[in-house]
């Protein structure tokens, strides 16, 4: 891969973990625990459980996809960059400029 589509792609990954990385804190906010002494109602503190579930998810997902993006961010440099973790043909620079943190081709992702 030429060192042009390499440093867009670092670009785009920098973006992405500012984007996640602002999208994390507020996820945080909303999973802190519902204090006990806030008289909201047993059925608005049943929804505001199942809202914490639902954001606590997100966030799980959010930091797993940070992760994901660091690991690309270091192997940018690696002569192996860009090409599927699986059968070893290039992955699309379409799909990595949506999906920078996918070591796999489409073909070989929808097969895991």
């Amino acid at each position: 891969m030429e060192d042009k589509k390499k440093a867009e792609i670092a670009q785009l990954i920098q973006e992405q973990l500012k984007k996640l990385d602002d999208e994390i804190e507020e996820l945080k906010e909303l999973t802190k625990p519902i204090p006990p002494e806030n008289a909201i109602g047993r059925v608005s503190r049943m929804d505001a459980i199942n809202n914490r579930s639902v954001n606590e998810a997100a966030l799980r997902q959010s930091q797993q996809k940070r992760r994901n993006l660091e690991t690309a961010m270091s192997k940018l440099d690696d002569d192996r960059f860009g090409l599927c973790g699986a059968c070893g043909q290039d992955i699309p620079i379409g799909r990595l400029m949506l999906m920078p943190e996918s070591p796999f081709c489409v073909p070989c992702a929808s097969r895991r």
